[in-house]
């Protein structure tokens, strides 16, 4: 039961919050699920052409949105998305395992490509234990790690996955990051809810043997599986750090912790799963050891619900992200899927998004999945893009990371080109994670620099150095104060030290 304080104080600041300006910096994400083709590619077997068809046009979309960030599924069950020494690729792709794309191509190359072309960050996701979702082992290709190292491996319910018990296990995981960080101009590696795996009735997860060769001195096998996953998660997010350490560590967790009634510090829910007592993920521990980067809970109930109120949980996670970025996992495919009567009318997300603009520690959404993003149920879209979305925003700083700003580009400057009014500037070069990711071109009505925060004032984001502004001009009379920043890849913006004015 929604708390009737809550609700007053919800519908006491939406009205101010719902039309106050836009943040500067927000995450606006969408998760692209590539595991039994969900969002791309459409089906097996497509051509390299259209593989490539397929994702232009979903970039496309979601850039039309003002969506600045992809997370991107590249290890969907222990086969892969790009190219790898060590796990085949995915059987998604030409319909069997270990079939590369012809012609060839890599496809996590390609979308980061083509995502910083449009100014856009990529979160390569990747599911750390899921190794096949079948009782088929035909389906591996036959050079699968499966066939030699058969006792990394565990049959769970219908299907297979690495023992998180065996430190092998944390190896093979932690070689499969490295591989990708070092070789990807990626901005996070991104894991999504499952840890151990979503109880099956009736059967016990099999790992009693291994627990009792090694219980690492708990007498507890809970708090073991617990250690287990919490171990990798801290070598992991130091494996990333020590290569890159711009590069973020993201989890998307259930949405629910605990529970208030097994523990003072949980949420006023019941009767569901939670991470701690089911998953083994102690997401609360990550978060306050400093663990991981950012939290994405995935808040996939309506407001009002019984047992799980969206309102009850989004108020649980602002308070208890301590010192890492908060965004909350809404739902886009609750307008296909859900029965429930609050997704038939417009628009649960709309109301949530809404509600989150109450927290201050929530900074964005992250929306699952793009497929149904991109249908614009119920007008989503286009309150996105008339409302919520309406100007450009940069990604949120990560509060956990610290790094150096780049330059400001110099010598700004218009130029005539073939009957166009284009800004150009100078391009920053820099190394060590102040490596330019893309340039922010403002303007401000008069002679003078205005409110550096009001994204209003941003009037295009570029990989270049430089941008067509012929239109802008055209529409525009008077002086301007034009502005280029730079944002480099720890996400700091350069100072200003130079400007232009132009008459138009």
């Amino acid at each position: 039961m929604v708390s009737r304080t809550l609700l007053s104080l919800t519908f006491l600041f939406l009205f101010n919050y719902t039309f106050s300006a836009a943040p500067k910096r927000q995450m606006r994400a969408v998760w692209i699920a590539t595991v039994t083709n969900l969002d791309w590619p459409s089906k097996k077997g497509l051509s390299t052409y259209e593989q490539k068809k397929e994702m232009i046009r979903l970039l496309d979309e979601l850039q039309a949105n003002n969506i600045n960030t992809v997370i991107f599924q590249a290890r969907p069950s222990a086969d892969v998305y790009y190219e790898s020494s060590i796990e085949p690729w995915s059987m998604w792709l030409s319909g069997r395992q270990g079939i590369a794309p012809s012609p060839y191509y890599d496809p996590l190359q390609f979308v980061i490509d083509e995502c910083h072309k449009r100014c856009m960050e990529v979160h390569v996701w990747l599911n750390p234990y899921r190794v096949l979702n079948y009782d088929d082992v035909s389906l591996f290709n036959k050079d699968h790690l499966f066939f030699k190292r058969k006792e990394l491996f565990v049959k769970y319910g219908n299907k297979y996955y690495f023992n998180p018990g065996l430190k092998d296990t944390q190896e093979h995981l932690t070689t499969i990051v490295k591989e990708i960080v070092k070789k990807y101009d990626i901005a996070a590696i991104h894991f999504d809810d499952y840890f151990y795996p979503y109880p099956v009735a009736g059967e016990n997860f099999p790992d009693n043997c291994t627990y009792q060769n090694n219980p690492r001195g708990f007498s507890c096998k809970n708090d073991w599986r617990r250690d287990n996953v919490t171990e990798i998660i801290k070598q992991l997010n130091h494996t990333i750090k020590s290569i890159k350490p711009w590069v973020e560590f993201g989890i998307s967790p259930f949405g629910v912790w605990r529970h208030k009634a097994q523990d003072p510090l949980g949420s006023g829910t019941t009767q569901s799963l939670t991470n701690y007592d089911h998953l083994y993920a102690d997401i609360l521990k990550w978060l306050k050891e400093g663990y991981i980067d950012y939290v994405v809970p995935q808040l996939y109930w309506e407001i009002g619900r019984k047992n799980f109120d969206y309102s009850v949980l989004v108020d649980w996670w602002a308070k208890n992200a301590y010192n890492s970025n908060l965004y909350i996992g809404l739902f886009a495919s609750g307008f296909e899927i859900s029965n429930a009567q609050a997704w038939k009318k417009p628009n649960e997300l709309i109301r949530q998004m809404d509600l989150n603009k109450i927290y201050p520690q929530i900074q964005g959404e992250v929306f699952f999945r793009a497929g149904t993003f991109i249908k614009n149920h119920q007008g989503l879209n286009t309150t996105l893009k008339n409302k919520h979305y309406k100007y450009p925003a940069l990604v949120p700083i990560s509060k956990t990371i610290t790094g150096e700003q780049s330059a400001q580009p110099k010598i700004i400057e218009f130029i005539e080109e073939n009957n166009k009014r284009i800004l150009s500037w100078q391009t920053v070069n820099e190394k060590d994670g102040k490596e330019v990711a893309y340039y922010v071109i403002y303007a401000f009505q008069g002679d003078e620099i205005g409110d550096m925060n009001d994204p209003s004032t941003i009037v295009g984001i570029s990989a270049e150095n430089k941008l067509d502004l012929t239109d802008f001009c055209a529409s525009k009379h008077g002086s301007y104060a034009f502005v280029v920043t730079s944002i480099n890849k720890y996400k700091l913006e350069s100072d200003v030290k130079t400007y232009i004015i132009k008459k138009l």
